[in-house]
């Protein structure tokens, strides 16, 4: 379905409100033209001249003497004119108020959309695949939200409003002319195609630099995004000159783009004004000139006057009507990059016929494969057993496929070949709202938001009491350094986190974890990264989180796993080692080469100085 139709099908509880700013704006334009039809006796009583309106036709001075005369009837030229003017200065304010009326209701729904749009794209943001994420830019996404669905407002506002409220002045004012001079209406028309062809002749090209322009517009948005997420790493190797000239040719480009687009899109005003000119000297010319317009006798001056200014009016709707195309082509490309978020397919949402997840027992991992698209295997027939209240621990070296195998479990992505059981149910027969609401992951790139220590703990578990919270970072070792904070628990720790040490993070992790008290544990590197006393403090917390837990563990420190009730080393994807840590030291292999690797200096070091 075409962006203008999807659209319009989102505008859809607001057609009440719409049809209401339409009916206003029809009114606004139905008075601008009875204001125009009320200057023409107005000026007739101050210039005290006649002339023929209309040739072989008086519709116009006959629905005038109706309407007029029993208003000015038995006055003189001076009380008439002065009656007029309160008419038409009465019929001025109603019009701008019913005009006034229309904008706002138009801004209601034009808003409404943009809301109603921004929300459903973050909401489906929300449910999409998680390597979407990794191969669309965030500085991408943001645009898309913020600027592009903004954009999209004006195709309500140019299609369903500013088009029918110019589309009915045209007809109003057509009409005017019409009953003041025929012939002189249909001369003034003969210029109007070549300027309607003209302005066309600019859309094509405006539609494809205006959709140039918005990808551009997101690129600059994705860098800015990123490199300021990067502003410790570009700091540390002193790249900030680069980045610099970098973001100025970026930035050049979108001027560029900017420009070009703009030159075809401000052509229309020239050309507007140049067919204005023409279009005052053709009536004063034609209108003075009766031969010409087949008349007896020259046009009256109230009637030239009111002619010249009716004709003038039709000038800046016609414009917005031949700009239409070119407004639409701006905010469809606009639309177009919002259906492309929406027309992703979304992968978090529960399926008819998935249960409930309950864990009592065991987490099988049976034949488990796993690849991202049309890519290489990441993970290979992975096998092994998780009983409930047991530790497996996953080790091997990096890219061995621990961290996506850990991503299975909570469904953040469901595996290619094989399944995982929760209690002998494949976990794809599982709401994933459920089986999450089982688990709580902590992992090495903790992620804090923007907020209250106090939200960040609690986030996950919404009903939490003050004292629950701070029971929780009282288990996590987190107490202690939040009294110290500046605003205790109300303290705000800044994006991502950033006013905190990563220990401190790290204890702020885990007291969120053991607040919401799950069964089942995810914990990916938790200690890695860390200084020593914030690493103690940190594995004190872990130790103290994973007390009657089942847990899965991915760790490199081998020395944080040795404990581990099983462990299972993988190696590109493949089980090559199951055991525990005794009976994987005394079998050799991948598992006692990476210890070695880790442990064999420092037992060295140690037994040298023993």
């Amino acid at each position: 379905m075409a962006p203008g139709l999807r659209l319009l099908q989102i505008v859809q509880p607001y057609r009440g409100l719409l049809g209401l700013g339409l009916l206003t704006t029809f009114l606004a334009s139905l008075l601008d033209g009875i204001v125009l039809v009320l200057l023409v006796p107005l000026l007739k009583h101050l210039f005290g001249t006649a002339g023929e309106l209309r040739s072989g036709s008086t519709q116009l001075e006959t629905l005038m003497h109706r309407v007029v005369e029993p208003i000015v009837g038995g006055l003189t030229p001076t009380e008439a004119a002065g009656r007029l003017v309160v008419l038409l200065v009465v019929g001025l304010l109603l019009k701008n108020v019913l005009s006034y009326a229309s904008t706002q209701i138009t801004v209601g729904v034009q808003e409404g959309l943009v809301r109603d749009l921004r929300t459903r794209v973050f909401s489906h943001l929300l449910t999409l695949d998680l390597g979407y994420f990794q191969r669309t830019g965030t500085g991408s996404l943001v645009s898309w939200i913020i600027t592009e669905v903004d954009q999209t407002k004006t195709v309500v506002t140019a299609s369903l409003v500013a088009l029918f409220r110019n589309v009915v002045v045209v007809a109003v004012t057509l009409v005017v002319l019409s009953q003041i001079s025929l012939p002189l209406t249909l001369l003034t028309l003969v210029f109007v195609p070549p300027l309607v062809l003209l302005l066309q002749l600019l859309i094509r090209r405006l539609r494809l630099h205006a959709r140039a322009r918005a990808k551009e517009r997101a690129e600059v948005t994705s860098t800015v995004a990123e490199r300021v997420g990067a502003i410790r790493l570009i700091r540390s190797y002193g790249e900030e000159r680069r980045e610099a000239a970098r973001f100025a040719a970026q930035a050049n480009r979108y001027r560029k783009r900017v420009i070009r687009t703009q030159r075809f899109s401000s052509l229309t005003s020239p050309l507007t004004e140049v067919f204005s000119g023409f279009l005052v000297i053709l009536i004063i010319w034609a209108g003075t000139r009766p031969e010409l317009l087949g008349l007896t006798r020259p046009l009256a001056p109230e009637a030239i006057i009111v002619f010249l200014m009716a004709a003038l009016r039709l000038t800046s709707p016609l414009k917005t009507i031949s700009s239409f195309p070119a407004i639409m082509a701006v905010a469809l490309a606009s639309a177009e990059r919002v259906f492309e978020v929406l027309d992703q397919p979304s992968k978090e949402t529960d399926r008819p016929g998935e249960g409930e997840a309950r864990f009592e027992r065991e987490i099988v991992f049976d034949a488990v494969s796993f690849r991202y698209g049309d890519g290489d295997p990441v993970l290979s027939e992975v096998s092994f057993t998780l009983p409930r209240g047991r530790v497996v621990a996953l080790v091997g070296p990096s890219g061995a496929g621990k961290t996506t195998l850990a991503d299975l479990l909570p469904r953040f992505h469901d595996p290619t070949g094989g399944r995982i059981l929760l209690d002998g149910v494949p976990l794809t027969r599982l709401t994933r709202r459920s089986l999450r609401g089982l688990m709580s992951v902590v992992s090495q790139d903790t992620v804090l938001l923007n907020d209250t220590v106090f939200a960040n703990i609690a986030y996950g578990s919404p009903g939490a009491t003050p004292a629950q919270v701070e029971a929780a970072a009282e288990a996590a070792n987190a107490a202690g350094f939040i009294a110290l904070l500046p605003a205790g628990y109300q303290t705000v720790v800044g994006e991502r986190g950033t006013r905190l040490s990563g220990g401190q993070r790290q204890r702020v992790a885990i007291a969120r974890a053991l607040l919401r008290d799950p069964p089942i544990l995810i914990l990916d590197e938790a200690t890695s990264a860390l200084d020593t006393a914030s690493e103690r403090l940190v594995q004190q917390a872990i130790d103290h989180l994973m007390r009657e837990r089942t847990a899965l563990v991915i760790a490199h420190r081998l020395a944080t796993v040795r404990d581990a009730d099983e462990i299972v080393v993988l190696d590109a994807g493949r089980v090559v080692q199951r055991g525990t840590h005794d009976e994987l030291f005394r079998a050799g292999g991948l598992y006692r080469r990476l210890y070695d690797l880790q442990f064999r200096d420092k037992e060295t070091t140690l037994a040298a100085g023993l």
